[in-house]
């Protein structure tokens, strides 16, 4: 390859590398995961793709064997399982439910072939002689050998296969998909599109080697920059919509807390913590949401008998006034009920009051509180809603009159 310290080829490398290994701890919880565990194995692929086609590589390759040119073998094995690997998961990646034994049919398919061209690599290689190390234009210099001319072609005809199959299936799949998906369909394209470009400068070089002349210039120098950056593209093309949907996911899950904070903050002394999950600074979020959810819920089944149904019904004929919905102004009607039951409670804790009537218990049930969804409606209408501020503020006069 032309960067002869592989810098070039041994970051990009690394960073697939490390990217693979955070996929690992997923893999291991969901051991059945087909389409992680595909992306798995296009990762280390990927890095294995960057990490043997660096110049120290082959030439560390073939001083460990003891086999001039045994590195040749090993990239296009691992670049062609690659290919398979990419395959494979796009047809996982684009099925549906439906379609699932269709797509495992075909992955199949994609594996055996996979393994034949590997396997027809490696016997190639054995029957050819290449005696003549080769780091950089083995291709080419090779380019008339028997048999080492047969693997050379083979590796090269089964990668343009590959980036021709690709290119079609996630160009029409793209048509029909937005947003991170069709983002990361379109760095696949773009990098199989050069490994299309890779293909035809090695196809060109060696065709001129056939004819007796000499383009060996296209084999290398300039080919093996565009194979790098085609990897490095198809890499990002996967992991980017994973990526992206798990940091939509966490940035919903921290959004939701902080939209559970008011109503968190309203029921905040009524709380009994019934569990305690959080445990500092550390704690993931998912743990986070489940503690405050779990406090709010505690929360409200204390100042449940503390719920007025007149205040619910004067509070909803309000809400129905202004609120844009039926639903807006059902929830208003909760918060506000809430709200109140608040200061009602508190008051009682103090000893300022009597403990409710007994059929108060049978109160309004908050039916905002039954979904993660109208929790978090309710919450917001207990920071934002006029009318839950009045019921609030009337809440506490009446309790002070007292």
């Amino acid at each position: 390859m032309s960067d002869p310290n592989g810098a070039a080829f041994y970051i990009p490398g690394a960073l697939l590398l490390l990217a693979g290994f955070l996929k690992l701890p997923p893999l291991w919880r969901n051991p059945k995961d087909e389409l992680l565990r595909s992306v798995c194995v296009l990762l280390f692929a990927a890095a294995g793709v960057f990490a043997t086609a660096a110049v120290p590589s082959i030439a560390a390759i073939n001083r460990f064997t003891g086999v001039p040119n045994a590195a040749a073998p090993v990239v296009y094995t691992i670049l062609t399982g690659f290919s398979g690997a990419n395959l494979v998961l796009i047809i996982r990646w684009s099925s549906g439910p439906e379609d699932a034994e269709r797509a495992a049919r075909w992955s199949r398919r994609c594996n055996w072939a996979t393994l034949a061209v590997i396997a027809a690599i490696n016997g190639l290689f054995v029957l050819g002689d290449a005696p003549q190390e080769r780091l950089v234009d083995l291709d080419t210099y090779y380019a008339n050998t028997p048999y080492i001319r047969e693997m050379i072609v083979l590796y090269l005809v089964a990668h343009t296969t590959a980036a021709v199959t690709m290119t079609v299936l996630c160009t029409r799949w793209a048509r029909v998909v937005h947003g991170p998906l069709r983002a990361g369909l379109v760095f696949i394209v773009i990098g199989y599109i050069l490994n299309l470009v890779y293909d035809g400068l090695k196809f060109t070089a060696l065709g001129a080697r056939w004819t007796d002349h000499d383009l060996d210039r296209l084999s290398w120098p300039i080919a093996p920059p565009i194979a790098a950056v085609s990897a490095l593209l198809i890499g990002i093309g996967f992991v980017l919509p994973l990526l992206s949907q798990r940091l939509m996911d966490y940035a919903g899950m921290w959004r939701r807390y902080h939209q559970l904070q008011p109503a968190w903050r309203e029921l905040r002394a009524a709380t009994r913590h019934s569990i305690n999950l959080a445990g500092g600074i550390s704690t993931p979020i998912e743990v986070r949401v489940t503690q405050i959810e779990s406090d709010i819920y505690d929360g409200i089944l204390s100042v449940h008998p503390f719920l007025s149904p007149e205040v619910r019904e004067l509070s909803l004929a309000e809400a129905l006034k202004t609120a844009p919905s039926d639903e807006e102004a059902a929830v208003i009607a909760d918060a506000a009920v809430l709200a109140h039951a608040v200061v009602m409670w508190s008051r009682h804790a103090a000893g300022q009051s009597e403990a409710p009537a007994e059929h108060a218990g049978d109160g309004p049930l908050l039916a905002s509180a039954n979904s993660a969804v109208g929790l978090v409606r309710l919450s917001r209408a207990l920071s934002r809603s006029a009318i839950v501020r009045a019921t609030r503020e009337a809440a506490v006069l009446e309790s002070s009159a007292r």
